[in-house]
């Protein structure tokens, strides 16, 4: 999260307003990612405090945007920990800041575990099961766009910032997973609305139980096996080396599979989705590194880390248990 648009307490104020969530009391922009302009937003409804997130798209377009609120609206229907987009009187959760697309959710409660433990990891792969469950009727369809059509892309042109041994593991990568993608395994993956996502500090905790799980806006459709994979390639890895954690691993494929049992494609490709993974924001934190937006608040991601993890990925193979 960061803030590109500056907005003003009255503009603020005035969609809170409209959406009936309250006078508003407070605006703070939110530090951190590099995709959207966020601000925590507090107000009092009926005497009683409440918090919200002010959400203003910076990428995404209008048109691309009500896959993703209305994925979010679907899970929250479903019992699931997610933020519920605002409504206005007229049913609209797609609203507009400064001419820019914008969107309020409630808040979650909870913290984010930086430092997860298998208990964690365990809670992370029993919501993602069930999120892939909850969506598998959901209507609207839109690809996972940071998908290998997007890698495709973007590769030619990280490459120039690249070392010659980085640009021959980029290369060959891309290679693989357009070979993998082009399989009879690969066909046969299941697939529907995925996070796309799911990294440690999306996800909030009270003690070791999940509390909520946010920032759906790389959510599109595809297997679900990627999205377990990134979600793999985030907790279960020592940040430092890019090593595999076997017993976070372990925690959480258990989980995962008490919700919804891999199949074998699925047990086959593992090895190669966690390399796609590891690949896919590889190559986004180049892309961010090298042709950045300004920000007023802007923190960029390090893209050595995940050059680390394909590496490891590439060297030391995972299979589930």
């Amino acid at each position: 999260m960061a803030v590109y648009t500056e907005v003003s307490f009255d503009e603020a104020s005035e969609l809170l307003h409209r959406l009936n969530l309250g006078e508003m009391t407070g605006l703070r922009g939110i530090e951190g990612g590099i995709e959207n302009t966020n601000y925590f937003v507090t107000t009092k409804h009926d005497g009683r405090p409440a918090d919200y997130v002010l959400t203003l798209f910076e990428r995404l377009t209008a048109t691309q945007l009500p896959f993703y609120l209305h994925l979010m609206k679907h899970l929250a229907q479903h019992g699931l920990p997610v933020p519920d987009p605002a409504a206005d009187q007229d049913g609209n959760i797609l609203h507009s800041v400064q001419g820019k697309p914008a969107a309020v959710v409630n808040r979650l409660n909870g913290h984010s575990e930086l430092v997860p433990t298998p208990a964690h990891c365990a809670a992370a792969g029993t919501l993602l099961a069930r999120m892939h469950l909850a969506a598998r009727d959901f209507a609207q369809h839109q690809p996972n766009l940071r998908g290998l059509p997007w890698w495709n892309q973007t590769v030619p042109v990280v490459l120039p910032h690249l070392s010659e041994s980085q640009a021959a593991l980029i290369r060959s990568e891309l290679a693989f997973q357009n070979h993998v993608a082009a399989s009879p395994a690969y066909a046969a993956l299941p697939r529907g609305p995925v996070h796309a996502d799911l990294f440690r500090d999306n996800v909030m905790f009270d003690g070791n139980t999940l509390t909520g799980v946010f920032d759906f806006y790389f959510a599109g459709v595809d297997t679900w096996l990627f999205d377990l994979a990134v979600c793999l390639n985030d907790w279960c890895i020592d940040l430092a080396t890019g090593a595999h954690q076997a017993a976070h691993a372990n925690s959480l494929l258990a989980a995962y599979a008490a919700v919804r049992p891999l199949t074998r494609a699925e047990r086959q490709l593992l090895p190669a989705m966690l390399r796609a993974g590891a690949l896919r924001f590889w190559i986004s934190r180049l892309w961010d590194l090298h042709l950045p937006r300004e920000a007023t608040i802007l923190k960029a991601h390090d893209p050595s880390h995940f050059e680390q993890v394909l590496r490891e990925r590439v060297r030391h193979p995972v299979l589930p248990p």
